[in-house]
């Protein structure tokens, strides 16, 4: 949209470099997607004895997850606090 408004070379070259920072992002994603895939048809074919490969099952899901993302106070105003 930067581009469509400024119309120079500088506000293109953002624009492109924007969506490529968003299809970068996407790429990334989607390899946590195949790696989450790929660990449920290896734990489907580990058997229910086996407990240690279930514990890195879960260590490598919980990486791939990331830490929680705490719940953040609503700025602005509260209309229920008149």
């Amino acid at each position: 949209m930067l581009s469509g408004v400024l119309k120079s070379p500088e506000a293109v070259a953002v624009n492109v470099a924007i969506m490529r920072a968003f299809v970068s992002v996407r790429r990334v994603l989607r390899g946590h997607d195949e790696l989450l895939r790929r660990l449920d048809e290896l734990e489907s074919r580990v058997g229910a004895h086996d407990a240690q490969l279930r514990a890195v099952f879960q260590a490598i899901r919980r990486l791939v997850e990331g830490p929680p993302v705490p719940a953040r106070r609503r700025i602005g105003f509260d209309e229920a606090h008149d």
